[in-house]
């Protein structure tokens, strides 16, 4: 999922200018904390985490019921937001809207059903006369570091499941998009939830880097790129750490497969979100003897697509988040087409937008193919075998999500079994992701899962009470 989050900025200032993606217009402005506030900023969550973990659990399950209510029936003014701050389409960002509600009533139950389990602890040799169980308890104070990308959404898979677990936050979302996320925290305050759980920072990287180390923070859980991940590892100390960090999804196509329904989900997969998005397809396989004619038709329906202004409603593809994020994507395309690619479409930018761009006969020795794009841009490549699929599939260090497009059901669970990745999509493209999933990478990086479900559990810790009767 993963926008390159930071620990902050370089630059200190007393207020964040948030820009307008397409227009470049400042539409808003947020005030900045220094690194010299970080005991006052702690003071505050541990305030916070007593009154959270005070609340039973029915109030935390109605809280994030009255705000999943409440965001439903702000939408147009989530999805407005979310448009002009982040540069969504208008069609995506009321998707994305409709999400986080889901998130937070997600939220709201695993508050009420997710409480512990009793331990049988008859059951072994010896104690026959102890009766017991375990309970979620919550975990403490949790800094907690959001992208751009999902600007509102990701916001809730980490505030929602922190409230139901009786968890006070420290929030420091995308310097790109912070109206987003005081947005969505002014929706839970509306909703009944003591502002003192959850408290928003802004600022320069010192002060995400002393909030990461703090001794009384129990969890941090980032989503975000790698080198900022490596940073917060390095400099977390002993703390959970929960990182999403990205990935380069790979997408097999196999000849058996139903050609057009296999380019209908990758072009949507590629192109969703200007391509800023974790799970995108980003490598697209294709057995050689069906390559020519998915290139073709992907190829066209690529250039279909319309990009610009992201408010309109014909609009497929906004813009990036800023000119330089357009910039870095022409530049990967430059880049490997020095090294022998091919454009087959796009490969055109205006400013923040950045044409979806198709591109085939890419060196593996290529940023390209080896990192994560994060931009709207595809990579076609053919391969024989079914090994050689999974084989290619399989090269780079890190993984997310991929996806499989075959008619064959035991090839299909074959081919899943074998691809080293956190999930896979049969049948569909890498992007597909409910909100109850569990979510997270394979191999390199990986470290805890999100899915609200699996994030509440991240966020508390078992308390044992055994009885001896």
């Amino acid at each position: 999922m993963s926008a390159p989050a930071a620990l902050g900025t370089d630059a200190s200032a007393d207020e964040l200018l948030v820009h307008d993606p397409y227009t470049g217009q400042v539409i808003g402005a947020v005030p900045c904390r220094s690194a010299e506030d970080v005991e006052l900023v702690l003071a505050g969550a541990r305030v916070g985490f007593e009154i959270a973990r005070g609340l039973t659990r029915f109030e935390r399950h109605g809280i994030l019921e009255r705000a999943a209510a409440l965001l439903r029936a702000r939408a147009d003014e989530a999805a407005g937001l979310i448009v002009r701050e982040a540069g969504k389409t208008i069609r995506q960002a009321r998707k994305e809207v409709r999400r986080a509600v889901t998130t937070l009533s997600l939220s709201a139950e695993a508050a009420r059903s997710n409480a512990g389990e009793v331990i049988p602890f008859d059951a072994f040799e010896g104690s026959a006369n102890r009766r017991g169980w375990f309970t979620r308890e919550p975990l403490g104070v949790v800094v907690a570091i959001t992208p751009y990308n999902d600007a509102l959404n990701l916001v809730a898979h980490k505030l929602g499941p922190a409230v139901a677990a009786g968890d006070s936050v420290i929030l420091k979302p995308s310097p790109f998009t912070p109206l987003t996320a005081r947005f969505l925290v002014e929706v839970l305050v509306d909703a009944g939830m003591p502002p003192e759980i959850v408290t928003v920072v802004h600022g320069a990287r010192e002060l995400g880097q002393r909030l990461v180390a703090a001794r009384d923070v129990r969890l941090v859980s980032f989503t975000g790129g790698f080198a900022t991940g490596e940073a917060i590892a390095r400099g977390a100390g002993l703390k959970r750490l929960a990182m999403e960090l990205g990935g380069n999804a790979p997408v097999v196509v196999f000849s058996d497969a139903d050609i057009t329904a296999a380019v209908d989900a990758c072009v949507s997969g590629a192109f969703w979100a200007a391509g800023q998005n974790c799970v995108g397809a980003q490598r697209i396989l294709v057995q050689r003897d069906v390559y020519e004619q998915f290139r073709a038709d992907f190829t066209a329906r690529t250039r279909e697509l319309v990009a610009g202004d992201p408010s309109d409603e014909r609009t497929d593809v906004g813009p990036m988040i800023s000119p330089e994020a357009a910039a870095r994507a022409e530049s990967l395309v430059e880049d490997a087409v020095s090294a022998g690619a091919r454009v087959l479409a796009g490969h055109r930018r205006e400013g923040s937008v950045y044409w979806p761009t198709v591109v085939e006969d890419v060196p593996s020795s290529c940023a390209l193919w080896c990192d994560e794009a994060f931009a709207p841009i595809a990579v076609l490549s053919p391969f024989d075998t079914e090994e050689e699929a999974v084989a290619r599939a399989n090269e780079i260090e890190y993984a997310l999500h991929a996806g499989i497009f075959t008619s064959d059901l035991s090839r299909s669970l074959r081919v899943s079994e074998q691809i080293e990745a956190g999930g896979v999509m049969i049948n569909d493209s890498s992007d597909y992701r409910i909100d109850s999933m569990p979510f997270g990478g394979a191999k390199y990086g990986s470290m805890g899962r999100e899915g609200v479900r699996f994030a509440f559990e991240e966020m508390t810790q078992p308390k044992v009470v055994c009885l001896t009767a």
